[in-house]
C-alpha cells in the first residue's frame, strides 16, 4: 500500500465510526476513497441534486443549510456528511466549504456494503437526532443488575393467585383459620361491600387467638388488623418493600381498580430479590440514631456504582437513590416528632427539587420546606416547628445531604409558612415574573409532599396548577427563563468546554446536559396543568396534552436518559476511584461513542429550545 493510502487508512481509524470497524475492512477502504479538493465557497451539492458518496472532512470546515438558508451545523476534520441525501436519493440541504477543505469520499456502493456487514457502523449512520440516540441507547445497554428487579418488576407480577383469599368479617375465627389452613395462605383479606376493611394473619391467630386462649368461636373483626396499610398492583416492588419497611408489617394487601386482588408478602420479595438495596432501604427504619443513619447513607455511593455497571437505566437509578433519601429523612422526621412531641398543628413536610422528583445522583444537597395549617400560631407553636426543622435539616447534613447553598430549605423562617403565605407566594411569582421569582418558581414547581397532611400539599398543588395553567404571560416568561441553560454544544458540534479554575476542560454534565431538560418539561407541564413532578412523566404527560409532539418528547426522552446515564457513569467512575463526586465531565474520559451520542443528544435539546422559544416567546 502506497503512503497515500496508508495516510487515508490511519486517518479514518482515528475517526469514528471508522474507528469501529475491524482491520481487515479498513485495509481494503482506501483504494475506494476519491480525494477532492474544494476552495472556500464551493457548493458541493444543492437540494434536489443526487448524491453518490459520503462525505468525509479531511481539513477544512464545511457549512450546512436549509432551503430557508437557516444554519443546520458546521462540520470540521473527522465528521461525516451526505447521509440525509444517501437515504433519501436526493439532497435536502445545501453543503458549502466555508473554508478551503480537503474531503475524502465514500461511494455509496461502498458506504451501504460496510453498513450491511458491520452492525456497529449502521447504528452510527441510523437516523440522526433522537433515532440515532434510541439506536445508541439500544446497542449501550449491556448485563443487568441484581437490583434491577425491584425497580422494574410490578406488584402484581408476583400475584400467583387466581384471585385473593378473603372472608366477611362476622365469619367465626375457626372458620377463617380453616380457610387459611386449606388454601395453604398466612392471611386472609377481610371484605366488606368488594372493600378491604381488615386482615387476619397466622401471626395475630397466634398472639391474639391462642396465646390469649381467644373463643375460636367470636367473629373475626374482634382480632383482624382493621383498615390496613395496601398497594395499588401498577406500583413497582421496591415501593411495596418500602412501604412494609416504613409500616413494619409482612403482608401488604393490594388493589387493582380500588378492589381487592391479593396479598404480597416479605418472603415474595425476598425470593424475588434479595440484595444490599432491599436490606438498605428496610435497615433505614430500625436504625435509632443519626450516626446509625449515617451508616445506612455511606452506602449509597457503592449502590449507584453497582447499578450503574449492572445496566439499570438513569430513570431506575435516580429513583432508587432518591426513595433512600426520602426513607433518611422520614426517619429523621419521626425521630423528631418522639423527641419533641405531636405536632400542635398538622403540617406537610415537602421535599423540592431533583429529590421530588426522584431524580437524584451520587451527589445531591437537601432542599426541603414546611406547609403549616392556617390554624398555625406563631406564638404559641413557632418554636415547636423551628426545633423540628433545625433537628432534621441538621440530620441530613449529617448524613452527607448537605445544607442548601440557596438556604431553600425549612430552617429558614421562609419556607416554613401556613397554607395561606404559600398560596401568596406563589400568587406573586406568577403574576409577577421578575428574575427572582423566575428561579423561586424553577425550584418550588418541582415540590413533593413526603411526612405529615399531604392535604395541605395537594391544596396548594391544585392551586397552583389552576393558577399557571395557559397563563401565556407567565409561561412565556418561564420559558425565556428556561433558554438560559444552553447544550455545550458549538457550530461545529464540538463541545464548549470550561476555561480555567478548578473544572477546567470539563463542562457541566447537570447545568448544561440535564437541567435545560427538566426547565422544558416544566414549561410544558405548566402549560397543560399537569400533577406530574418527574421529568420523564411530565413529558409523557404533555404529549396527551398536545403541548408537545409525540416525536419531540420521544427525542427529549432519549437525550435525557443519555446525557443522565453519562453522568452517573461519570460519578461512578469517581466513586470506584475514590475521588469527590461532581457533574464535570471532561471529553477525554468518553469513548468515541459517548462523545458522539452526547453531541446528538445536546443537538436534541438544542432543536426542542428553538421549538419552545417559537412557541412562547
Amino acid at each position: 500500500m502506497d503512503i497515500e493510502l496508508i495516510e487515508i487508512r490511519d486517518f479514518l481509524k482515528q475517526h469514528h465510526p471508522f474507528d469501529l470497524l475491524p482491520d481487515e475492512a479498513l485495509e481494503g477502504l482506501p483504494k475506494s476513497i476519491e480525494v477532492r479538493y474544494a476552495r472556500r465557497g464551493t457548493v458541493l451539492f444543492e437540494p434536489g441534486e443526487e448524491n453518490k458518496f459520503l462525505w468525509v472532512v479531511r481539513t477544512g470546515a464545511i457549512e450546512t443549510r436549509d432551503p430557508e438558508n437557516n444554519l443546520l451545523a458546521r462540520l470540521s476534520e473527522g465528521e461525516c456528511f451526505g447521509v440525509r441525501a444517501i437515504m433519501r436519493g436526493v439532497a435536502v440541504n445545501r453543503c458549502e466549504a466555508i473554508e478551503d477543505s480537503l474531503l475524502y469520499l465514500l461511494p455509496v456502493d461502498d458506504f451501504n456494503r460496510l453498513r450491511d456487514n458491520f452492525q456497529q457502523f449502521a447504528f452510527f449512520f441510523a437516523p440522526l437526532g433522537g433515532e440515532r440516540l434510541r439506536s445508541a441507547r439500544a446497542l449501550d445497554k449491556s448485563g443487568s443488575a441484581d437490583d434491577l428487579g425491584l425497580i422494574t418488576t410490578k406488584v402484581r407480577d408476583l400475584l400467583r393467585r387466581q384471585g385473593p383469599v378473603v372472608c366477611k368479617p362476622t365469619v367465626s375465627i375457626q372458620e377463617a383459620a380453616t380457610v387459611m389452613s386449606n388454601e395453604k395462605v398466612s392471611c386472609i383479606l377481610v371484605t366488606e361491600d368488594d372493600k378491604i376493611v381488615g386482615i387476619a394473619t397466622d401471626k395475630d391467630l397466634r398472639n391474639r387467638v391462642v396465646a390469649k386462649g381467644y373463643d375460636i368461636s367470636r367473629p373475626l373483626f374482634e382480632i383482624m388488623t382493621k383498615d390496613p396499610v395496601c398497594i395499588d398492583a401498577e406500583s413497582y416492588l421496591f415501593d411495596a418493600m418500602l412501604l412494609m419497611s416504613q409500616k413494619n408489617i409482612r403482608h401488604l394487601p393490594v388493589l387493582d381498580g380500588g378492589q381487592a386482588a391479593g396479598v404480597i408478602t416479605n418472603t415474595n420479595i425476598v425470593q424475588k430479590q434479595s440484595t444490599s438495596m432491599v436490606f438498605l432501604v428496610g435497615d433505614v427504619y430500625k436504625r435509632q440514631s443519626i450516626e446509625g443513619l449515617k451508616e445506612v447513607v455511606k452506602q449509597v455511593p457503592n449502590m449507584v456504582m453497582n447499578l450503574v455497571s449492572g445496566g439499570a437505566t438513569a430513570h431506575n437509578v435516580g429513583h432508587v437513590v432518591s426513595t433512600v433519601t426520602d426513607a433518611i429523612a422520614r426517619r429523621l422526621l419521626q425521630m423528631a416528632e418522639e423527641k419533641l412531641g405531636a405536632p400542635p398543628v398538622p403540617y406537610a413536610w415537602i421535599v423540592v427539587g431533583s429529590e421530588a422528583r426522584h431524580e437524584q445522583t451520587a451527589l445531591s444537597d437537601q432542599d426541603n420546606g414546611i406547609i403549616l395549617d392556617d390554624s398555625y400560631d406563631e406564638a404559641k407553636h413557632g418554636d415547636y416547628f423551628k426545633e423540628l426543622a433545625k433537628f432534621v435539616c441538621d440530620g441530613l447534613n449529617e448524613c452527607g445531604y448537605i445544607y442548601c447553598p440557596g438556604d431553600v430549605m425549612a430552617t429558614n423562617d421562609k419556607w416554613r409558612q401556613p397554607l395561606s403565605q404559600w398560596k401568596k407566594y406563589f400568587s406573586k411569582w406568577i403574576d409577577t415574573p421578575e428574575p427572582e421569582a423566575l428561579m423561586l418558581s424553577s425550584v418550588f414547581f418541582d415540590m413533593r409532599a413526603l411526612h405529615g397532611d399531604e392535604s395541605l400539599y395537594e391544596n396548594l398543588r391544585k392551586y397552583v396548577v389552576e393558577k399557571s395553567s395557559g397563563n401565556r404571560i407567565f409561561l412565556s416568561f418561564m420559558a425565556g427563563n428556561a433558554l438560559t441553560h444552553q447544550p455545550p454544544l458549538g457550530f461545529f458540534k464540538n463541545f464548549v468546554l470550561i476555561r480555567g479554575g478548578d473544572h477546567n476542560h470539563t463542562f457541566d454534565l447537570k447545568h448544561t446536559g440535564v437541567v435545560p431538560i427538566i426547565d422544558l418539561a416544566r414549561t410544558y407541564s405548566l402549560d397543560a396543568g399537569l400533577f406530574e413532578i418527574n421529568t420523564q412523566d411530565r413529558l409523557k404527560a404533555a404529549v396527551e396534552k398536545k403541548v408537545i409532539s409525540q416525536a419531540g418528547a420521544n427525542d427529549l426522552l432519549d437525550a435525557l436518559e443519555f446525557i443522565s446515564i453519562t453522568r452517573l457513569r461519570h460519578q461512578a467512575r469517581q466513586i470506584r476511584r475514590r475521588e469527590k463526586v461532581d457533574n464535570f465531565m471532561p471529553p477525554d474520559d468518553m469513548s468515541h461513542f459517548e462523545r458522539n451520542h452526547l453531541k446528538d443528544a445536546f443537538n436534541v435539546v438544542k432543536t426542542m429550545q428553538a421549538a419552545l422559544a417559537s412557541a412562547y416567546t
